[in-house]
């Protein structure tokens, strides 16, 4: 189940980006489960990792590599999260960075290693670096759709976006790949995503860009309100366009981060629509907040609550769970007299209380779309925050609860 079409894009090949996927048998015999990106040399990486402070061995390992050398591979294995495993967890991840790299003559450091499953499980290394030369073998630059198949886990489709633009004289190409259905929460989630750029961009601009278009993308979602142990969101830059190196100063950066921008939320978008058991895709929107951390304390709080997921489940206009979210967001001297809540186009509250105008049968009808924005004006200042979201159905429930069965 999930929201809007589900047809994956054409994912464009990016120059200086290989992809490669395998069957390593740490989901289930024949499953494709393992997948590699091969980065040309003088490729720049920059990323976002999970904040939960139990974060998986892989995590600890990939921020190690990243801040020590220029990555040449990324490694990604599904089905388990090698989270919680303790120093054989580290010792797993590390076995398998230094299998990659003796096969493909590289430093480990240039290896990248990311896991996603079920937690608290002994990583299977040994099936991981039996598969890696069927893995490195395989590697082309038109595999994109099948890598974004291969990191999927209770995800109901595949994920992608991709984009073309001029800069000048030449093409730049952008394609990213995300996954993620559940354990999604601000800071990332059980949410992977790796978007590629053929353009030559400056390191630093690169870091920067990965932190700002993450922040208003991938963290602004959230499905359960649980944050995941291995969390992360990858910016590749291969420099292969054949252009000139693009800089903070540069007069084609603000078309290319415009374009990133979009791959950025569309993969983030399509985590949310994908969200387990979900029937509906939500947008939440606060303004006139006194500042962005009030803005979206209100949002999230309307967001996490069961009350409010489950009554756009039943498509039930019940404004009065919208309302008491909110007050419990911890806004010190809210004024109630002042706030306005809206559904879509259909005003729910004024004046401190319902509507003078609204009806049970216009907050019905915006319930049962598909694709609903609340709309929550704190009358406090001048700061929007936008974040997104998905309902709770009987399916969240029944995925959850045979997860490992």
């Amino acid at each position: 189940m999930a929201v809007g079409p589900g047809t994956l894009p054409r994912l464009f090949p990016v120059k200086g980006v290989k992809t490669g996927i395998a069957s390593a048998g740490v989901k289930k015999p024949g499953k494709k489960d393992l997948v590699v990106f091969e980065l040309a040399s003088g490729s720049h990486v920059a990323g976002i990792f999970t904040r939960n402070r139990f974060c998986a061995a892989p995590v600890h390992i990939a921020r190690r590599h990243l801040s020590t050398g220029e990555p040449r591979y990324l490694l990604i294995n599904t089905g388990n999260a090698n989270a919680g495993t303790g120093e054989r967890g580290m010792a797993d991840a590390m076995a398998c960075c230094n299998a990659l790299a003796e096969k493909a003559g590289v430093s480990p450091e240039t290896v990248l290693p990311f896991s996603t499953g079920v937690i608290g499980e002994p990583l299977p290394a040994d099936r991981i670096i039996e598969a890696l030369p069927e893995l490195l073998a395989g590697t082309d630059e038109d595999r994109w759709a099948e890598a974004a198949a291969g990191i999927m886990t209770t995800d109901t489709r595949p994920k992608g976006s991709s984009r073309q633009v001029r800069l000048g004289e030449h093409i730049v190409t952008i394609s990213g790949i995300s996954k993620g259905a559940g354990m999604i929460r601000p800071n990332m989630a059980t949410m992977l995503g790796f978007i590629a750029t053929d353009a030559s961009l400056d390191p630093a601009l690169l870091s920067q860009w990965s932190a700002e278009l993450g922040e208003h993308s991938f963290n602004r979602i959230t499905i359960d309100g649980d944050t995941s142990t291995n969390d992360a969101c990858m910016l590749m830059a291969t420099g292969q366009y054949g252009g000139p190196e693009i800089t903070a100063d540069s007069p084609e950066a603000a078309e290319l981060k415009t374009a990133l921008q979009e791959v950025y939320l569309e993969l983030a978008h399509a985590i949310v629509r994908d969200g387990e058991g979900a029937t509906k895709f939500v947008t939440i929107e606060v303004s006139e907040a006194a500042s962005v951390q009030e803005a979206l304390d209100v949002a999230y709080t309307v967001a996490h609550s069961p009350l409010v997921k489950t009554a756009l489940f039943a498509s039930d206009p019940n404004w009065g769970r919208i309302l008491a979210a909110v007050g419990r967001a911890g806004v010190e001297g809210l004024d109630l007299q002042a706030l306005e809540i809206h559904l879509g186009d259909v005003c729910l509250v004024r004046d401190g209380g319902r509507a003078d105008d609204y009806s049970e049968a216009r907050g019905k009808a915006v319930m049962s779309r598909e694709e609903i924005t609340i709309h929550i004006n704190l009358r406090r200042g001048q700061v929007f925050e936008r974040v997104w979201t998905c309902d709770f159905s009987h399916d969240y429930v029944t995925i959850n609860a045979e997860y490992r069965t």
